[in-house]
């Protein structure tokens, strides 16, 4: 699939579909619920506000007849009850008159009411491309790749961590204690939960002191200082006070559950923090399991990137989801891919594997990427090794040292003992 262009002073929207009315009509359905909003001529719907803010069909593709109706609740077109389902793509526009440079309001446009139409028997949304305009409106990541790398201090290999599991239950001094031994063990990176926020029974500021005393020690014993992502997601006051909390106390990097905190609590905390901001996806599924249904992770990321999400979460190769690695490997693509050049912004995101990741994955992980610009968190695949949480540490840096330099894991592993106990153990 070519990737949405750009257009100036327009948004643009790409969707897959099904249908049992021509795509044609089915396309001025979408069009019009998207913009004037009328379905029958009325009073004030002049041809002239039409041709200035009603949505504009730019392309409709064929893509052949369909195998059935796939969502319930769709309709034939009236009189035509043996109507049979066709599949296509269709690319809509909208001015940006209609929308302004506001990401709330054009997730509203493009993710709108159409997806209940009873035209569509499926609906996606595949891709959207905003104009230049949008790249002055909105922050983007503030650290991003580059940024990342400088917080932590890891050159030429990916960002190696984990997440704090039990992920509820521990107490702050518990959590401080395993944070200790797995920074200590020389990870890069360790982050919270997506269930771990402020709970009576783990305090947020308590937990944060608790895991940030670990880290400094870390730092005075190696000069590296490793990055924290604590979970800051709540109602807004709270995650800005957090956010100052982390600024105080020297942390780098805050965490934010992006569907729970939304588009506008994600613009908020990026235009208020002053470290970076990591992005997990929890719910996802609910957007993307269906290949009918939803939004693809190609249009959901630059959201979330132009309101300033500097790390992504991707999933990861053989994860415990339900995602194949073609998707994974798209969504860290699409994370690395520009959104408008913009000379000095940071655009790019950091995208963040996840699930069931071990040392097994790394060599299939960077040659599909191509790439080591990214986080590579273990839980398992760390603190299940069998030599200890140190040795799975290790036997993630050695899988990527034998992947970069190209040599097959198994005979890197020869005279590499955690690495050839990881492949044992995980394969």
């Amino acid at each position: 699939m070519m990737e949405l262009a750009a257009v100036a002073g327009r948004i643009r929207a790409r969707y897959s579909l099904e249908t049992r009315y021509s795509l044609v009509a089915a396309a001025a359905a979408l069009a019009g619920e998207q913009s004037s909003g009328t379905f029958r001529a009325i009073p004030g719907e002049t041809p002239t506000l039409l041709a200035r803010f009603g949505a504009r069909v730019d392309a409709i593709r064929n893509l052949g007849e369909g195998e059935g109706t796939a969502l319930p609740g769709s309709r034939p077109p009236p009189g035509q009850p043996d109507a049979k389902p066709r599949r296509g793509e269709i690319d809509v526009s909208w001015s940006l008159e209609n929308t302004g440079t506001d990401l709330p309001t054009v997730w509203a446009t493009v993710l709108g009411n159409s997806f209940e139409l009873h035209h569509f028997s499926a609906l996606k949304l595949i891709d959207v491309a905003f104009p230049a305009e949008f790249q002055q409106a909105y922050p983007g990541p503030a650290f991003g790749v580059t940024g990342t790398r400088a917080l932590t201090g890891v050159a030429g290999r990916p960002i190696i961590g984990t997440i704090v599991k039990p992920s509820v239950g521990l107490s702050p001094v518990e959590t401080g204690e395993l944070a200790e031994t797995l920074i200590g063990a020389g990870l890069d990176f360790i982050k919270d939960d997506e269930l771990m926020g402020d709970p009576p029974h783990s305090p947020f500021a308590d937990r944060f002191e608790a895991v940030m005393r670990a880290v400094d020690r870390q730092a005075d014993r190696t000069g590296r200082k490793p990055m924290y992502a604590a979970n800051i997601t709540g109602e807004m006051d709270a995650m800005l006070r957090r956010l100052d909390l982390i600024a105080e106390r020297g942390g780098t990097c805050a965490m934010v559950v992006l569907a729970a905190v939304g588009l506008p609590g994600v613009t908020a905390v990026r235009r208020h923090a002053s470290v970076a901001l990591h992005g997990h996806r929890a719910g996802w599924g609910l957007y993307s399991r269906s290949p009918d249904l939803g939004i693809s992770y190609v249009a959901y990321q630059k959201f979330w990137r132009l309101a300033g999400v500097d790390h992504l979460h991707v999933n990861g190769l053989r994860n415990k989801f339900c995602e194949p690695d073609e998707s994974v490997l798209l969504s860290a693509r699409t994370c690395l891919t520009p959104l408008v050049a913009a000379p000095g912004r940071p655009d790019l995101a950091m995208p963040v594997f996840s699930s069931a990741q071990t040392a097994v994955q790394a060599a299939d992980t960077y040659a599909a990427l191509g790439s080591t610009d990214l986080i590579y968190c273990c839980g398992g695949g760390i603190m299940a090794h069998p030599d200890g949480i140190e040795a799975g540490v290790i036997s993630l840096q050695e899988a990527w040292d034998a992947a970069r330099a190209g040599i097959p894991a198994a005979d890197y592993a020869r005279d590499h003992p955690a690495l050839a106990h990881a492949l044992e153990s995980f394969a």
